[in-house]
């Protein structure tokens, strides 16, 4: 048989093992432990940025008044701890009209806000604009539009201007009118601005819509930095517009929000947060 091997040899080989197993195991707690740390340092990093950011933020609206805000009572009231607009068959518009933040003129912002429109409903949130002064509660600039029909949110239409920027799906660069034509109204077909140059297809457009909720609450947020206008609904970036019209752009104004001309509707904010810069 085998020539057996000295039995020393065997005991140091034999705990030799049992301590290079000791020292892997305890490398591995080691290194588990470890990640473990520093997964929860970067969650408690992460967290504390989130709560930075939401620090950031102010609220425009407490759910019980409308103070604050400069508006028609006729059409604009605080109804279960939401802003409401609403027209009924007894109260029909002539013009359109916004209840105002009476904060002063935004110009880099973010803004966020929760909101719910009837079937019927035609409505937008209103930045960077001036007002319209033969028409009280009328405001004139950018919109990020809003409807219940959901053909037309997340677009960017200037009201009583440029009209539309970009359309929901589309990333545009705008450009000025020629210099022969001299108030922008004169450069405007089928409801757009003629300056409007389509960059690139963000999306689908009835795909996009689809993201949108009708009948429940969705979220609208608002990204202005410089001439880059983004609107974004449920977290989806719905349009982008680079303004390169230095002739009729806005770099900042007054902000608010519309009721629009039509049928009986009605629409609701709430969490109306604001950062600026």
């Amino acid at each position: 048989g085998r020539q057996r091997e000295p039995c020393g040899v065997q005991t140091t080989s034999y705990t030799e093992m049992i301590r290079t197993t000791k020292l892997k195991t305890w490398g591995i707690l080691g290194l588990a432990m470890l990640t473990s740390y520093w997964t929860l340092f970067l969650d408690a990093s992460s967290a504390a940025q989130g709560s930075k950011e939401q620090e950031d933020f102010i609220s425009l609206f407490d759910g019980k008044s409308l103070v604050g805000w400069e508006f028609d009572p006729v059409y604009w009231s605080v109804k279960e701890g939401a802003m409401v607009g609403e027209i009924t068959a007894e109260t029909v518009l002539k013009n359109n009209t916004f209840i105002i933040w009476k904060g002063g003129e935004v110009g880099d912002f973010e803004l966020k806000v929760d909101y719910w429109i009837s079937e019927s409903g035609n409505s937008g949130v209103q930045y960077r604009s001036d007002r319209v002064k033969e028409v009280p509660f009328a405001l004139r600039g950018y919109q990020a539009d809003i409807d219940g029909g959901n053909r037309y949110t997340g677009q960017n239409y200037e009201e009583r201007k440029r009209t539309t920027l970009a359309y929901r799906g589309q990333k545009t660069r705008i450009s000025s009118q020629p210099d022969s034509i001299l108030e922008p109204r004169g450069f405007i077909e089928r409801n757009a601005w003629k300056g409007l140059n389509l960059i690139a297809e963000l999306g689908d457009r009835s795909e996009l819509g689809a993201l949108i909720k009708k009948g429940e609450w969705n979220t609208i947020h608002i990204v202005a930095k410089g001439q880059v206008l983004k609107h974004f609904v449920n977290g989806v970036l719905m349009s982008e517009v680079h303004d390169e019209d230095s002739k009729n752009r806005m770099s900042q104004g007054l902000m608010g929000f519309q009721v629009h001309v039509g049928p009986p509707m009605k629409v609701m904010f709430k969490n109306i947060l604001l950062k600026k810069g």
